[in-house]
């Protein structure tokens, strides 16, 4: 009954049945009990903002991503990477093919700790950072016999265990929506201000504390955070709208369905029930963790062959096997010749395609 109020107050008064009147006064009052920040003045002021999705071309393929401060262009730029391979000769699942993945994800994820922050304070440079010239220039650090143990970020001139949902939806019409919302660490905060029903976020966990850093708290700056929608559009026509859930694990689990789309020729729930690659260990954009110097880990789910992990462990590569790291995918696909809809749902956990 109270979140349905609350609801209730949103329909009713739009923007201002939340940023304003009385939900935005009972949550000044109880973090004013609690000691906290929050006032009903900052509420008031708070703005949305339209933002311009960013793309890259995959082998003709048009995948859009939203700018930091979150890290969607870290797909973009796992994928420029993967692009200078013919995955036509690299079979999935091979020791080619998941060594690539891992090496060029190390590569994105170092510039990810280092530039991706409120671009209203610190501006990264985006089009350098997802353009094909500097994944060439990185993809160049790549070595077919070794893993990378240490990864500094480039220098372009001028997460995670959360409670996230990926949602995607379409209409007769032709419009498509795709939509992630996450209240981050367990279920958020734990603090339920009295009689909203819901309780609030603590995504600004996700700010660094080391003076200097682009992500550094600072009031009225929005931290990094880790939730992303993705797109595909062919010839400029919508084609898949799709997303998957899990922290860090959200842009490899992107670069991996488009790889199996694109490069395997797998269909909407297969590219979903493929198994995944997983690396974990890369430097954190919150600062909290310390710089990769040990490779990190490569966790790998049960469905690739014995043989191919030994080869990866020749490399160089530690592998581990790990219970659930690897996402939650939705999709649905937008099938132009013959005018309807593909849906596609997680196996991995809670879903369906309706």
């Amino acid at each position: 009954p109270n979140l349905a109020n609350t609801l209730e107050r949103i329909a009713k008064h739009g923007r201002e049945g939340f940023y304003g009147g009385q939900t935005a006064a009972v949550i000044d009052a109880y973090f004013r009990e609690h000691g906290g920040f929050l006032r009903y003045e900052h509420m008031a002021a708070h703005q949305g903002e339209w933002v311009d999705p960013v793309s890259i071309n995959y082998r003709g393929v048009d995948v859009w991503e939203l700018p930091p401060n979150g890290q969607g262009i870290a797909a973009l730029q796992i994928l420029n990477i993967l692009e200078g391979y013919d995955f036509s000769k690299i079979p999935f699942g091979s020791a080619e093919h998941i060594h690539l993945f891992a090496e060029a994800k190390k590569l994105a994820f170092a510039d990810r700790a280092r530039y991706y922050a409120d671009p209203a304070f610190h501006p990264a440079p985006v089009a350098k950072l997802i353009s094909k010239d500097y994944a060439r220039e990185r993809g160049q650090l790549i070595s077919m016999e070794r893993a990378l143990r240490e990864v500094q970020p480039g220098t372009p001139a001028q997460l995670d265990e959360g409670d996230t949902i990926y949602l995607t939806t379409a209409d007769a019409d032709g419009m498509m929506v795709s939509l992630i919302q996450s209240n981050y660490r367990g279920m958020g905060s734990g603090m339920a201000p009295p009689g909203l029903g819901f309780i609030l976020q603590n995504r600004g966990e996700q700010f660094s504390l080391k003076p200097g850093h682009p992500n550094e708290y600072a009031p009225g700056k929005r931290p990094f955070h880790t939730i992303i929608p993705a797109f595909l559009t062919r010839d400029g026509k919508p084609w898949i709208s799709f997303g998957l859930m899990g922290g860090a694990m959200q842009p490899q689990g992107h670069a991996q369905i488009i790889m199996n789309l694109v490069d395997f020729g797998m269909n909407l729930q297969e590219a979903g029930d493929a198994p995944r690659i997983q690396h974990d260990g890369s430097t954190d954009p919150a600062g909290q963790v310390v710089a990769m110097n040990d490779g990190g880990v490569l966790n790998l789910e049960s469905g690739f062959d014995y043989e191919v992990i030994r080869a990866l462990m020749r490399k160089g590569h530690r592998i581990e096997f790990a219970d659930g790291p690897y996402g939650g995918y939705q999709a649905i696909e937008r099938d132009h010749a013959n005018g309807v809809y593909v849906g596609a749902s997680e196996s991995r956990k809670d879903g369906q395609a309706a």
